[in-house]
């Protein structure tokens, strides 16, 4: 036989197996006890459609539900282990009938206790025995009968349940990651909201000029500021800056732009005035997929492989103009250049690039024309696909479009792969050696506009 439990331990199995199921049917009647409640804020009685903040709750408040409805399943299953572990250390001969059951051929019934070995054996001796002795043979097999039927009924109930939570966990799995696809999606869907928000402000501006003058006192109207000496910044805001001072020496600077603290930049000093190196990209160095963050304050060696940051970036532009020139190298010694005017917005439109004149070079952009696209990171996904990640499908962080235009970020490779797959991965311009090439090296830097016309 495979284990012998006691009439008292198949009754502890019962009796467990029933709480177990009676939990189970509470937690799906009345809610998990001590979980907190789900409110949903109302809209007013003229509001038409609900509002963003009402969805993102209901859609937190469906993912912590699907939270903790799988934390309920693994608890109860754990429970039901735990019940295993208990009959096997009173019985060491006790098999768990899942395991039993995976390692049985398919189609084969758990083994039935109804007959024992001793059934078995009893068959060819039992014309041997004296009648004393058969008849307390048969009392043993019936008693082994009995306690086999009540095991065999406990483990088919176990069994049963731990099936049931296996199934409900899954679902409550797909639950969860639904809810969690809804909640990206909404939140895609707002910062398209608030950047055709901005631009419908900027649209239609108002006629603050008149007012302002028509009620200012004319006393007011003459005074000038004081000039004040700490209000001018000590250091050059960018490259241009430096160059325009009398510095020609390409090399490490500090600057300070309006609204920013100190940082160190890269300068290249050239005929057409100073640059600002943003990022570069040579041997593979530093790794290109970080997170948001990173990409935000800046990472690497400014005198290797490094991006420089987009706040940095976005304080260097401020709202004037400003051109970024790319400058691109494949692995036959070939190099190309392109100069795209453009306007860098701010963290709260997530760092949208925004072509604003036409581009100076052979290349051609690598974007849509007229689109304002927002930086994405694998951890920060803003880009225009709603189906997938760019950023985690290929690599790096970027200004994604729809995934098949440019990106300066992704993977570095010291040769070509031989996997389609793997090279879409790498540091691509579409426009010139196409999709699937990963070049060698790429530079970025900015510019201010006036200096094209200086």
């Amino acid at each position: 036989m495979r284990c012998a439990p006691s009439t008292g331990a198949a009754l502890v199995l019962c009796a467990a197996t029933a709480g177990l199921l009676g939990a189970a049917a509470a937690s799906r009647g009345e809610g998990r006890p001590g979980a907190p409640e789900l409110r949903v804020p109302r809209a007013g009685p003229d509001a038409k459609y609900a509002s963003w903040d009402e969805v993102n709750v209901i859609a937190h408040g469906l993912l912590q539900l699907g939270h903790g409805l799988r934390e309920h399943v693994e608890r109860t299953r754990d429970q039901v282990s735990d019940i295993y572990s208990r009959l096997q250390a009173r019985d060491p001969a006790c098999e768990d009938p899942l395991r039993r059951a995976r390692h049985s051929p398919e189609g084969t019934p758990l083994e039935s206790p109804d007959e024992s070995p001793v059934d078995l054996a009893s068959k060819g001796t039992e014309s041997h025995l004296e009648p004393k002795e058969a008849q307390q043979k048969t009392e043993l097999q019936q008693l082994e009968r009995n306690d086999g039927s009540i095991r065999g009924a406990a483990w088919r109930a176990v069994h049963s349940l731990q099936t049931q939570l296996l199934a409900q966990n899954n679902r409550i799995e797909e639950l969860s990651q639904k809810v969690a696809q809804q909640q990206q999606h909404l939140e895609k869907q707002n910062l398209k909201i608030q950047t055709l928000q901005s631009k419908l402000r900027g649209l239609a501006p108002l006629p603050l000029g008149p007012l302002v003058k028509k009620n200012t006192p004319k006393m007011a109207r003459h005074i000038r500021p004081v000039p004040n000496s700490s209000d001018k910044p000590k250091l050059p805001q960018d490259c241009h800056q430096l160059f325009l001072g009398g510095e020609r020496q390409s090399g490490l600077f500090q600057i300070q732009p309006q609204g920013s603290s100190p940082f160190l930049v890269n300068c290249k000093m050239t005929s057409e005035g100073g640059w600002t190196v943003i990022q570069r990209r040579l041997n593979g160095s530093v790794d290109f997929h970080q997170p948001w963050e990173a990409y935000k304050s800046g990472f690497g060696d400014p005198n290797g492989e490094f991006w420089l940051g987009l706040e940095k970036v976005h304080h260097i532009t401020g709202d004037r103009g400003s051109r970024l020139a790319v400058q691109l190298l494949d692995w036959e010694g070939n190099a190309q250049s392109v100069q795209i005017p453009f306007h860098l917005g701010g963290e709260d439109t997530a760092y949208s690039l925004k072509l604003t004149g036409p581009v100076a070079g052979e290349l051609g952009p690598a974007t849509e024309d007229g689109l304002s696209l927002p930086f994405s990171t694998w951890d920060r996904d803003h880009d225009l696909r709603t189906d997938m990640n760019c950023a985690k499908n290929l690599s790096g962080g970027w200004w994604f479009s729809t995934c098949g235009h440019s990106n300066l970020n992704g993977k570095y490779f010291h040769s070509l792969p031989r996997q389609r797959h793997q090279r879409k991965q790498g540091i691509f311009w579409k426009t010139w050696r196409g999709r699937y090439y990963p070049l060698q090296a790429t530079t970025m830097l900015i510019q201010p506009t006036e200096a094209a016309t200086s």
